[in-house]
């Protein structure tokens, strides 16, 4: 069973606002949220309208700001219950005493305190209080209620108090927030992505970047490949449900959710990476790094002053690294990746055989708007004769959508291989 997790659609999460001074903290709260990529809407209770207005959380959320138990303009006038039906997380925050009592009591008389009984979603509150309100048995008591019920409680932080007093009762910053709850979708995704994704169990290796090849202890010999390509494979592969380690080169690049990372300069430090993910288990290997095909034979110790017009280097050939990997007895399934500028497609061809690669995806680096440096590529996919697949011609799109396509790619592949037990 394949189950593509990238189409799961961005998360819904009512965010509810109660009275506290920490409501400001909630305006800088929904923009951390919607930069994620979250669907945003805003509940006040009327205690939160006298410390900010609906306006500015419409303006923040783009959506309207829900204030009252009873809406007229919604469905049968019944817009708490289209609220909870929508919501994929409530998050209170900050979460007043009241609010916390009126849960823990079962009690639905606003807008908020019936969303919290109604909704199925998951309910988060990050209370805000005077640190001696927080530290009263009542309260204490109301919190032990809601964790027993399920409730998600994010503890306060200890601070300096807007009524003067220093201790526990400070609502956490919009931006960690923020994080805890991008880490609890992704945890939850991931958990969909490891049964049902389209690369659930496997284990993959991914090269990306360039190599350098040092010349002296200050110059070396690389290429133009910044890693995007590779990278966004990575994320897609991770969220595909693959154990993914990403050997990189030296690129500015941040790691991917999930993914583990090898830095590596040079290609035979790439291969001796490579090589020790084969023997620790692998079952597919991506290889999009631009490996220099050379390298200088002798490293100079110091650096090479500039003593006339012309300065000869002698060059070595450097391994192979899908070609080495692809020769082991116990070998993954391979995808070589071939950056031309001519002859794209027969080049390529000629590769898969050469190499004896499962899949090549090839692309033309002359183009200004895709390649090396782009957000973008297009690509030309060929299969080894084996999988009895035609070529696949992935049209100029964002480097994250190409890496999903070359995933479904590998998957068909997978799907097609006879030698394969795989149950998809």
């Amino acid at each position: 069973m394949s189950f593509d997790v990238s189409v799961i659609p961005h998360k819904n999460i009512i965010l509810a606002v109660t009275g506290g001074i920490a409501a400001y903290k909630s305006a800088i709260l929904v923009r951390r949220l919607k930069d994620a990529g979250f669907n945003v809407r805003v509940v006040m209770t009327q205690g939160a309208q006298a410390f900010i207005t609906p306006l500015t959380f419409q303006a923040l959320s783009g959506n309207p700001v829900h204030t009252a138990l009873l809406d007229p303009e919604a469905e049968a006038g019944m817009g708490h219950i289209e609220l909870a039906r929508w919501a994929d997380l409530l998050l209170v925050a900050p979460a007043s005493c009241d609010t916390l009592a009126k849960f823990a009591a079962g009690l639905a008389d606003d807008l908020l305190s019936t969303l919290y009984l109604a909704t199925k979603a998951p309910v988060w509150v990050a209370p805000a209080m005077n640190q001696q309100m927080w530290a009263a048995k009542p309260t204490q008591r109301n919190l032990a209620t809601l964790i027993e019920d399920g409730v998600h409680v994010i503890m306060p932080d200890a601070g300096s108090q807007a009524c003067g007093d220093v201790g526990l009762g400070r609502m956490p910053e919009p931006e960690d927030l923020a994080r805890q709850v991008t880490e609890y979708f992704h945890q939850a995704q991931r958990a969909i992505a490891e049964k049902f994704g389209q690369l659930a169990g496997k284990r993959v290796t991914i090269t990306a970047g360039p190599t350098r090849e040092a010349i002296d202890p200050v110059r070396y010999i690389s290429n133009h490949s910044t890693g995007k390509m590779g990278f966004a494979l990575a994320a897609a592969c991770y969220a595909a449900g693959a154990d993914v380690t990403l050997i990189a080169g030296p690129v500015t690049l941040d790691t991917p959710n999930g993914v583990k990372r090898k830095n590596v300069s040079s290609a035979v430090k790439m291969l001796n990476e490579s090589m020790q993910m084969l023997e620790d288990g692998c079952d597919i290997f991506i290889a999009t790094a631009a490996v220099a095909d050379y390298r200088v034979a002798e490293v100079a110790e110091h650096k090479i002053k500039k003593s006339g017009d012309e300065l000869n280097v002698a060059l070595v050939k450097n391994p192979d690294i899908v070609a080495t990997i692809a020769q082991q007895e116990k070998r993954p399934f391979m995808v070589g990746f071939a950056a031309e500028t001519r002859n794209i497609e027969e080049y390529a061809a000629g590769k898969l055989v050469a190499k004896k690669l499962d899949m090549i995806a090839c692309n033309d680096v002359s183009r200004d708007d895709i390649g090396f440096a782009s957000d973008e590529n297009a690509m030309t996919v060929f299969f080894a004769e084996q999988y009895q697949m035609d070529k696949r011609d992935l049209e100029k799109a964002s480097k994250q959508e190409i890496a999903q396509q070359l995933i479904e790619a590998i998957h068909d592949a997978l799907h097609r291989d006879p030698s394969s037990d795989d149950d998809f």
